[in-house]
């Protein structure tokens, strides 16, 4: 008899047991969700300079100076003031205001004279040390700025200190530069360059950039009559 109502005893508390943990797994909360990835498109990175045919090597600009197939006389180099590199086996030669091509030429002909036959010489700047760019406008420390390697519009606004928080128009920023004889320009939305939304454009020596003001005095006002289009160079 003992065991007949022990047995009950038992039954009854898993029946009311059972509701009750019923009721705590409905009000436990629910896991979240798996995070979900979404693909975006991707921020466009800096363009890559690739200096112009014409550009004229200047003090402290980094060359790298291939001899194909001569690996000892293959070297990077620094231009030194006096506007000279020295390099195996013909010493200094002269850099300064030449073009790339020019000293390629340059020094083919000499190691050809004496020490390699028929050399295919091939000199890259790595690194342009001596060009230098104008910041102008809305900008917190305006000022002449050298610039070096592969430098884009956001990397020279930057210093310049960047663009100046109570009065700039990052939405119009220009750059006005020389082709030839020809001067133009061109203006650019700093604001969606930021956000990934447009190219960051690259800036060459002697370009004048100036960001725009948000009101008042405006260094930009008439430029949207001469250059339309944004990204765009067009003659100014």
């Amino acid at each position: 008899m003992n065991r007949y109502w022990m047995a009950l005893a038992a039954a009854a508390v898993i029946a009311i047991a059972a509701p009750i943990s019923s009721s705590f797994a409905a009000r436990a909360p629910a896991q979240p969700p798996p995070t979900e990835f979404h693909s975006v498109a991707s921020a466009p990175g800096p363009s890559a300079i690739v200096p112009p045919a014409d550009y004229k090597i200047g003090p402290q600009d980094t060359l790298v100076v291939d001899v194909f197939q001569v690996p000892d006389l293959s070297k990077t180099v620094q231009v030194e003031t006096s506007g000279t590199i020295l390099l195996p086996l013909i010493g200094q030669v002269a850099a300064t205001g030449r073009t790339p091509k020019e000293l390629s030429d340059e020094i083919a002909a000499q190691l050809g004279k004496d020490y390699v036959k028929d050399p295919l010489v091939t000199v890259t700047v790595k690194e342009s040390s001596s060009q230098k760019v104008t910041i102008d406008g809305a900008v917190v420390q305006p000022g002449i700025y050298p610039i070096a390697g592969n430098t884009t519009l956001m990397q020279a606004v930057a210093l310049a200190k960047g663009p100046d928080p109570s009065l700039a128009n990052t939405r119009q920023v220009a750059i006005f530069r020389n082709a030839g004889a020809q001067r133009t320009a061109a203006v650019f939305d700093l604001s969606a360059i930021r956000s990934g939304k447009a190219a960051d454009p690259p800036v060459y020596a002697n370009d004048v950039i100036v960001v725009e003001t948000s009101g008042g005095r405006r260094f930009l006002r008439d430029l949207g009559n001469v250059v339309p289009f944004f990204a765009l160079f067009r003659p100014y």
